[in-house]
């Protein structure tokens, strides 16, 4: 279950309270909004982090696609589950295309949604956590000299010592030195954790 509470955004009353209805009686926390405005005016007002979005698809002002696509421009995209009527499954395709976890189609079953969320607040964890771990590396990537991260960038693309040396124009024993000093910066547990960190860093194979 999430401690975060589940954003409900739907300019259809009733649909709206349907929807927050169902998530309140599952052990969820709701916070509702009557259109995308309102909603991306309250995160700009700093609502506090949520688990995900339930985001209909097809309002007045910002619709569905809008609202996701500025979510997603903020750098820091929010897991969202579409509702859609019938006639907008191509909409919701669309959506999908641009990240969304899943879409739903109304009348609403109360199994698919919780189904849904459940899937959308793990993915919300999980893209949490990567994005921690990601900045706990980039952290300790500051920590490396100049010429560690040309080594690293050779590691990342599999060049033995050796070959790093003469590319780099220093002795395999100093390679090694600084393979060491990199895996200790880094805590890294092995070699292929190192180059898992890395590449999840964004390290280029040049090391550059």
């Amino acid at each position: 279950m999430a401690d975060e509470p589940i954003f409900v955004v739907d300019d259809d009353d009733a649909v709206r309270e349907s929807l927050a209805a169902l998530l309140d009686t599952a052990g969820y926390r709701t916070e509702s909004y009557a259109s995308g405005t309102a909603f991306l005016d309250a995160l700009d007002a700093g609502a506090g982090a949520c688990a995900c979005v339930v985001l209909d698809i097809r309002m007045p002002g910002p619709d569905g696609l809008e609202v996701q696509r500025r979510l997603n421009a903020r750098g820091a995209p929010l897991p969202v589950v579409i509702v859609t009527g019938h006639g907008d499954v191509a909409m919701a395709v669309q959506a999908m295309r641009a990240g969304a976890v899943d879409f739903i189609e109304k009348p609403v079953a109360r199994d698919r949604l919780l189904e849904s969320v459940a899937r959308a607040v793990d993915a919300g964890r999980d893209a949490r956590r990567d994005a921690s771990e990601r900045a706990a590396i980039a952290a300790r990537l500051e920590t490396l000299t100049a010429r560690e991260r040309e080594v690293l960038g050779l590691l990342v693309i599999g060049h033995p010592n050796k070959v790093a040396a003469h590319a780099l124009g220093i002795s395999p024993r100093t390679i090694e030195i600084h393979r060491r000093n990199v895996m200790a910066k880094l805590a890294a547990r092995s070699l292929s954790h190192l180059v898992r960190m890395a590449i999840a860093a964004g390290i280029e194979p040049s090391g550059g």
